[in-house]
């Protein structure tokens, strides 16, 4: 069954349009933006289900950005993507209150199965190297 809305956040059009391919088989709607400011005003505006953002995106702090969210829309699940495979980032993910956290060169392997563990009220959060 198909959930209604997700709303995904990078500043890459190529991988804003990999994950929309991705996000498209389980959701009605995918709903595209390149920065955090429009992420943020579509948070507020856009009942999703699901937020699923670039944890570099913007200027400020992950962690700012997924606490926004969750004020303006408190029954939006947060998953936070990153490039960088180091534990930090994950650190931010996690202290965030993000929901889940995936690795972007593992996305085609996780992206979906994490989604579903988090919009089942679960988390997800990618293997770092060294944990």
């Amino acid at each position: 069954m198909k959930r209604r809305r997700v709303i995904i956040a990078d500043s890459s059009q190529n991988l804003l349009e990999g994950i929309r391919g991705l996000l498209e088989t389980i959701f009605d709607s995918v709903i595209m933006v390149a920065d955090l400011d429009s992420l943020l005003d579509a948070a507020t505006k856009i009942q999703a289900d699901l937020a699923v953002l670039d944890i570099s995106l913007g200027s400020k702090q992950c962690a700012d950005a997924v606490r926004t969210i969750k004020e303006v829309s408190p029954d939006m699940k947060v998953l936070v993507m990153s490039m960088h495979d180091e534990s930090t980032a994950l650190e931010k993910a996690v202290s965030s209150g993000a929901d889940g956290f995936v690795l972007k060169r593992s996305a085609a392997e996780h992206l979906i199965p994490a989604v579903e563990k988090i919009l089942q009220g679960g988390t997800f959060y990618s293997t770092i190297q060294g944990n």
